[in-house]
């Protein structure tokens, strides 16, 4: 992959937002430093990062396709009040694949697994 300011911004600007934005969002926050790029070129940029490994493209924890930098192997969870996504580390299920494959005969190449329920900050506001 060639070089280009906008892609290392970009990618600078997801890695600094670990909220595992959307497009739109990403596109709003890079504005602010090239106010001349197009909401195009964000796509592009963050779909060929996708494609080559260097980010994750994350579909289905809402309605909106969102990213993520961290490359390494973790869940998802996503308050059902807030919509906010964090990260989940893997070691809370770590023998899933293989438990998978010993009971199932299944091999699973990929998975993406994502949890539901109420964060932190929602549970505090609801107590107040």
């Amino acid at each position: 992959m060639k070089y280009s300011k906008q892609r290392e911004l970009i990618l600078k600007t997801l890695q600094q937002n670990m909220i595992h934005p959307t497009v739109d969002h990403i596109y709003e926050l890079v504005k602010k430093e090239l106010p001349n790029i197009s909401l195009a070129t964000v796509y592009r940029n963050l779909n060929s990062l996708a494609e080559t490994g260097v980010i994750r493209r994350i579909q289905g924890l809402d309605n909106a396709v969102r990213f993520d930098h961290n490359m390494c192997n973790h869940y998802h969870f996503i308050c059902t009040k807030c919509n906010k996504v964090y990260d989940v580390p893997q070691d809370i299920a770590p023998d899933l694949s293989d438990n998978l494959s010993a009971e199932t005969g299944l091999t699973a190449e990929t998975y993406d697994i994502t949890f539901k329920g109420v964060c932190h900050e929602c549970q505090k506001k609801k107590q107040n």
